[in-house]
């Protein structure tokens, strides 16, 4: 019953809420100046900067750990973290028809770092700490050509790898205690390192970056400061800023045209410095560490992505921050729709509420309650609240569940209301009596319930997989069906009609169903974690689903001629 997900009609995908800003160097603009670029979980997201519409990349089996685009615009590449004992994919696309050009295999684990040369025929990719190789991989035969350990056996790992801007023969790498300008020798199919030198400075390298003219490269270290490197004589030129170091050490560098360099640091800081001294010119403090600096065009405009999951623009001239894009940074616990409206939706996490614009996905409203996760988990009983203007009165409480409460449904009439709890009960109170009326047991977690519209059956979930519908009368079991073919079903909801409902969990599938028939009309493929909640519009139009890496994704409800 749980269906196979291969036949079966895909939903449609209407927008993804969500930005990854723990991946370093992630956020991307395209050459040719119109779409970001940006990981999302398993998914690379193309966005516009003109109308923010979104395309979707999918292809990648786990979350993506880094992104890179050629020089030409024409080839994306990104990579993925696997299982350990397993090869990790690494993707080249085919940035005009949005297609896979080549799907890549050699590097166990993760891969740390990709970048292509600048005439698009090689990509280098940089495995991760349990792989620790560098290969070099032609675009032309879709093959690898050579391979190396990354780092010497007395170093530490390589994090970062970057292509110089004029040789296809040339790359540089780093990392701790590591730093290596490497040289293809394309007839033997070798690549050779060379050591730079830099005395007594023992450093751990997170970004390098190289300026236009390959004469020097710099280099962000964790300790907070900038080596400058000589890329012919491979020695050290000068480290700075001398006194005021960056704090929490440089994530990301970018040269600008005017030789002038902008830093991001692990403290949130962005900085834009003098190229020759590294002094501060202009800073700006953003929320969440800097992990992504990029430049559209020449550098009259730049964007910055930080762990807090927040985009910002900036202009050269007046270097003011606007935030353009949040999300957020933790997992999203529920979702729900206003009554009667489908304009807006509300979402919450660990630390926030916050309001989003459905058609716009903006972020409206942010509640921020510090060090509480919401909703409240681990309350064992049931409280019944009278709302009044300005202030909320405790009417009742009702003390029966042995675990967490997971989900409450009240009654249209506001006189019966239904709790699902991780004791594999769920019971059905009497809101005027505020007694028991009715018990379902089964032996799951449960984790969802929902009332039918007629009120007259309810639907529950749970960590089995499996889906019951139960009479409300006398509490007796109706049908099971196999909701999902592994992990808990987490979030359900019907729709108005009750012809459909739709749930999500750890399959991190949303699946709509047929409510009488009890199979699935239609899958939805997107989520990289579990889906912890999913919920359909009021006007039946589209549905939003959550998920545990922070994703808020909306989908086109299938069934809108039905509600």
């Amino acid at each position: 019953m749980a269906g196979d997900a291969q036949d079966i009609p895909r939903l449609e995908l209407e927008a993804v809420i969500g930005f990854n800003g723990h991946v370093f160097s992630g956020l991307r603009v395209h050459p040719g100046r119109e779409h970001f670029i940006y990981p999302l979980g398993c998914t690379v997201i193309l966005k516009s900067l003109k109308d923010g519409k979104q395309e979707f990349l999918h292809g990648h089996t786990n979350n993506v750990s880094c992104v890179t685009v050629s020089k030409s615009g024409r080839y994306i590449a990104s990579g993925q973290v696997t299982f350990m004992g397993f090869k990790a994919d690494l993707i080249i696309w085919d940035y005009e028809k949005r297609a896979i050009h080549a799907r890549l295999q050699l590097h166990k684990a993760k891969v740390e770092g990709l970048a292509f040369s600048p005439n698009d025929k090689y990509l280098v990719s940089l495995g991760g700490q349990d792989d620790g190789s560098i290969v070099v991989w032609s675009l032309e035969s879709k093959e690898a050509i050579c391979g190396s350990p990354a780092s010497a056996h007395s170093a530490g790992h390589c994090l970062t790898i970057e292509y110089t801007n004029h040789s296809d023969n040339i790359f540089i790498s780093a990392g701790n205690g590591t730093m290596r300008v490497w040289e293809l020798d394309l007839p033997n199919r070798k690549i050779r390192p060379t050591e730079c030198q830099t005395g007594q400075l023992k450093r751990i390298v997170k970004c390098i970056e190289i300026p236009d003219d390959d004469l020097f490269f710099y280099c962000g270290t964790t300790s907070g400061d900038i080596l400058k490197v000589n890329l012919k004589t491979r020695l050290l030129n000068s480290c700075g800023p001398r006194k005021q170091k960056f704090s929490k050490g440089v994530n990301t560098l970018k040269v600008l045209k005017s030789g002038d360099i902008l830093v991001g640091s692990g403290d949130g800081m962005f900085t834009l410095c003098s190229g020759p001294n590294f002094k501060t010119i202009k800073k700006v403090q953003l929320e969440g560490g800097v992990t992504s600096i990029a430049v559209r065009g020449e550098g009259h405009q730049f964007f910055a992505g930080t762990e807090a999951a927040q985009i910002y623009r900036f202009g050269y001239t007046d270097f003011k921050e606007e935030l353009i894009a949040t999300s957020h940074n933790s997992a999203v616990n529920d979702v729900a729709f206003p009554f009667g409206s489908s304009e807006l939706f509300a979402t919450c996490s660990q630390d926030d509420i916050r309001v989003w614009h459905a058609e716009t996905s903006k972020e409206l409203l942010r509640i921020s309650v510090p060090n509480m996760t919401l909703p409240v988990s681990g309350l064992l009983q049931v409280r019944v609240w009278e709302i009044l203007q300005g202030c909320h009165r405790l009417i009742e409480t009702m003390k029966e569940h042995k675990a967490t409460v997971t989900s409450i449904k009240i009654k249209s009439n506001d006189k019966e209301c239904v709790t699902a709890s991780s004791d594999g009960a769920c019971i059905i109170w009497d809101l005027v009596r505020f007694v028991r009326n009715q018990m379902v047991l089964a032996n799951t977690l449960f984790r969802s319930v929902c009332y039918h519209p007629e009120e007259y059956q309810i639907i529950t979930s749970g960590t089995d997989r499996k889906i019951g519908y139960w009479e409300v009368y006398d509490g007796s079991a109706i049908r099971e069906l196999e909701g999902s073919l592994s992990g808990a079903i987490n979030g359900m909801h019907i729709s108005q009609s009750g012809q459909h409902f739709v749930t999500g969990g750890d399959e991190k599938l949303v699946k709509v169903w047929d409510y009488s028939e009890g199979e699935v009309t239609h899958v939805g493929v997107g989520h990289s974690g579990s889906i912890t909640s999913v919920t359909i519009s009021s006007d039946n139009g589209s549905m939003v689903s959550t998920s545990v890496d922070g994703a808020v994704l909306r989908w086109r409800y299938p069934h809108p001629s039905s509600p």
